[in-house]
């Protein structure tokens, strides 16, 4: 089995479009510009890009970035071995060669001066210097970069140089409307379609305290979580607050206000 092979998803993954975003990633793609993906967590961006490697029959390589992170960790790096060293490719690196789709999910957690080393991948050059090699690669006619982040909460400490966002397209996603969110959800988990519609409606009700309380809603994620609990026969209310509630805050005050409204709805 080839390298390529090993990172190709072969089970289709259940994505729900929202409007037409699998045309303009397509469309993306088959000119070769790279993506950005900005949205609140849990609402769908990995799914999707997962779910676009699948349609496109692309292997995928998913880089989950830190503050720990380095050039090196998405680079390579010599190795020292008994009988002297030897050179391991990184994960982009490895992309870069086999002509994958290189996801680096949450981009902004790591550093600039670990992001900077996308930048001539993400221009007219579609190049991969490795300065430690000496060697410059050239990238597979199908390599693809795709990064995310979520713009809700990151500082100016955590944000993406301009220098690095004019290098991309860029998708908005958000929480899906309601009877698509209770569709996906009952898709998920197999939960009767009233019961994922009531979790989606106490979704909304937290999501409408987003900066009143949450610094963020209650994600589809979470969810798809409590309907999977409800499912194996939990009761609707401890499966929401288990979640659904306890995940995302810590304040009395708006977890009573979250219980108020699973009670109303599940009433």
């Amino acid at each position: 089995m080839s390298e390529a092979q090993q990172y190709r998803i072969k089970t289709q993954p259940f994505y729900q479009p929202q409007a037409n975003e699998i045309a303009l990633y397509e469309a993306a793609y088959q000119a070769r510009l790279p993506v950005m993906l900005k949205g609140p967590t849990g609402c769908g961006k990995s799914r999707f890009v997962e779910y676009m490697a699948w349609k496109l029959n692309k292997p995928l390589i998913t880089v989950a970035c830190n503050e720990d992170m380095t050039a090196s960790d998405l680079l390579g790096r010599y190795l020292l071995e008994s009988n002297g060293t030897r050179w391991l490719d990184g994960p982009l690196t490895s992309a870069v060669r086999m002509g994958a789709i290189c996801y680096l999910d949450e981009v902004v957690e790591a550093r600039q001066d670990t992001t900077v080393v996308i930048h001539p991948l993400t221009d007219h050059r579609r190049q991969l210097p490795l300065d430690k090699r000496g060697e410059l690669i050239e990238a597979h006619p199908d390599f693809q970069l795709v990064i995310s982040y979520n713009p809700g909460y990151q500082s100016l400490m955590k944000d993406l140089k301009q220098s690095t966002k004019q290098r991309f397209v860029g998708f908005n996603f958000d929480y899906p409307a309601q009877d698509v969110e209770a569709n996906i959800i009952s898709s998920e988990t197999g939960i009767d379609l009233e019961t994922a519609q009531k979790l989606s409606q106490i979704a909304l009700v937290a999501r409408k305290l987003k900066g009143h309380g949450l610094d963020e809603g209650i994600s589809t994620r979470l969810l798809v979580y409590a309907a999977s609990l409800i499912k194996l026969g939990i009761n609707p209310r401890d499966a929401s607050l288990m979640a659904m509630v306890r995940p995302v805050t810590d304040d009395e005050d708006i977890s009573a206000t979250l219980e108020h409204a699973i009670d109303a709805i599940f009433a």
